[in-house]
């Protein structure tokens, strides 16, 4: 007998009032044991396939009809491949897919909408609003897995979009709804249907306070796509970001504005990001972000305000923290720049979420830019600044360069390999140091 914490997926062996793993104030609860496949018969032999005799080509791809979606996607759906979709609530997940579904159903193909959180009119509603009509596409408003897998064998469909994963259930395994055990039984159910039956499926996943996806981190594994669909409401601007993909490349990302006829694709990303970008401004920077094969123009803010308090604030929005709290470091030990005094504010507009390196000279120019309060006019920047104060190289300097020239950003700053340029030497190539005039 043992005891599982349905957040974590901790194991005990006495059951306790809480998880002592991930610390949860849930009980421990009891895993029934699934019972022995083993009998007295012979189990017979799996079938052994020579590998040159599987055609690569067998497993066809689709395209669903959305560009944005088919790019990030590899080409499409493949048949049998299960994808999963995570996101903060209300960025507009089930939009998507419905519009998938939609798509399919105008192309003269099936799709199977499986609803486990709303019901059949809220899904008819959004679909009324989407002008999605009903050819092609099903419904099943039903939160056990085992009824929905009978209703899909019953007439297979091309996609099964199951919204969401952490609200259906089986009779079969302990738990509530989205715990750690239902989680898994219930995936393990749907990934092998899709794959008996060549059926593409897409499951809908919550994500947690941490913004991961919620349940076991075994469910990211099973999968064989996994998406992440992002960015903020007030602008509307949304990315769609692979993140595992069998079928294809990673880090692919597609961008998509919300309106009120649902996520309709942004073809110049760049120029949508930019759109109010007020470069007159201190404290503001273009960079070009790369995303796969894909170079994007984001605006990097920052904002000091001087502060009396011991322990100066600093909040960070789409940029990793630990990476500001170094750029400041670097900035007051080889620039000559601090923010020791000041409360500093950091934001990437629209929601992106950088991680690469080479967004450090840009946060360290946008920074200083607003200490000094001099602004650096349409000025685009990348590169890796280390802790010797020193300006690194970083991948795909030609398809940034492109990029901010495509814009009309014809002023830059970027190393060129030969580590002849300093972080300070940038500050002064900007116009904030070194007696130079305001841009």
């Amino acid at each position: 007998m043992a005891f599982v914490c349905e957040n974590c997926g901790n194991r005990s062996a006495k059951w306790m009032g809480f998880c002592p793993q991930c610390l949860v104030q849930e009980p421990l609860v009891e895993e029934v044991p699934a019972p022995s496949q083993r009998t007295s018969r012979k189990v017979p032999a799996a079938k052994k396939i020579r590998l040159d005799e599987v055609r690569s080509d067998d497993a066809a791809r689709a395209p669903v009809g959305i560009g944005e979606l088919d790019r990030v996607l590899g080409g499409g759906l493949v048949s049998g491949s299960v994808v999963l979709l995570g996101g903060e609530p209300g960025v507009g997940k089930s939009t998507l897919l419905l519009q998938a579904a939609g798509q399919l159903g105008r192309q003269g193909r099936r799709a199977l909408v499986v609803s486990a959180e709303e019901s059949a009119q809220q899904v008819a509603m959004r679909a009324d609003r989407l002008g999605i009509g009903g050819e092609g596409v099903a419904l099943v408003a039903d939160d056990d897995v085992d009824r929905v897998l009978a209703a899909a064998d019953d007439d297979p469909p091309d996609l099964m979009i199951v919204d969401s994963i952490q609200t259906v259930l089986t009779q079969d395994a302990s738990g509530s709804p989205g715990g750690v055990t239902q989680i898994r039984e219930s995936a393990a159910r749907l990934i092998r249907f899709a794959k008996d039956r060549g059926v593409a499926t897409i499951l809908v996943g919550h994500v947690t306070k941490d913004g991961g996806i919620a349940g076991p981190k075994l469910l990211e594994h099973m999968v064989d796509v996994v998406l992440y669909l992002e960015g903020d409401p007030d602008r509307g601007l949304r990315a769609l970001r692979c993140l595992k993909n069998r079928f294809g490349a990673t880090h692919v990302v597609g961008v998509f504005e919300m309106t009120a006829d649902g996520l309709v694709e942004v073809a110049d990303p760049s120029k949508a990001f930019l759109s109010d970008w007020e470069s007159s401004v201190p404290g503001t920077i273009a960079f070009p972000a790369v995303e796969g094969r894909r170079s994007v123009l984001v605006e990097i803010q920052a904002l000091t305000n001087p502060t009396q308090n011991p322990q100066p604030r600093r909040s960070v929005r789409g940029v990793e923290v630990a990476r500001v709290h170094q750029i400041l470091a670097v900035l007051a030990r080889h620039g000559g720049v601090s923010a020791a005094a000041h409360d500093v504010y950091v934001n990437v507009v629209g929601g992106w979420k950088v991680t690469e390196p080479g967004c450090d000279l840009p946060v360290a120019l946008a920074i200083a830019s607003s200490l000094i309060d001099k602004p650096l006019g349409p000025l685009a920047a990348w590169g890796e600044v280390g802790l010797a104060g020193e300006v690194r190289k970083v991948p795909y300097d030609s398809r940034r360069r492109e990029e901010a020239e495509r814009v009309g950003l014809e002023r830059i700053i970027a190393p060129n390999g030969r580590g002849n340029l300093r972080l300070r030497g940038a500050l002064v190539d900007a116009g904030l140091l070194g007696g130079l005039h305001p841009v």
